[in-house]
């Protein structure tokens, strides 16, 4: 499993490469959990194509599953979805529930994605006050 790491105002962060599958079933978030400890990356940011076919289908548990593995392990998740992705209602509530944390974000740029990441200690520090 492939990732680019990127060092961004010195932080580390995990990139999927765009258009590449990354995690095909819900058990791959194994191996990716690895290659991040490897890598000594706790952030992550990937696009629809990294993702398990079923991803963006709350019905199919998938998502769930991937999102309780990274949060248990402390990896935070940001995807850039591409333009044609059109979200359900049920997973754009998915959305606006995890915007209480800090934990993971969808995002229409890489920029913007790049950025929340590197916030990390800043929204930390926040939530502990």
């Amino acid at each position: 499993m492939e990732l680019i790491v990127r060092e961004v105002d010195g932080q580390r962060i995990g990139e999927g490469a765009p258009g590449q599958p990354l995690i095909s079933r819900v058990d791959d978030v194994v191996t990716l959990l690895e290659t991040c400890f490897g890598l000594a990356v706790n952030r992550l940011l990937l696009y629809p194509e990294n993702l398990t076919p079923h991803f963006f289908d709350l019905s199919s548990g998938e998502a769930g599953a991937i999102l309780q593995k990274l949060r248990t392990y402390h990896l935070r998740l940001a995807i850039v979805r591409s333009p044609t992705l059109v979200l359900s209602r049920r997973f754009a509530e998915l959305i606006a529930d995890e915007h209480q944390g800090s934990d993971f974000r969808v995002f229409d740029a890489r920029l913007a994605a790049q950025e929340w990441l590197c916030d990390y200690h800043t929204v930390r520090s926040k939530e502990s006050q």
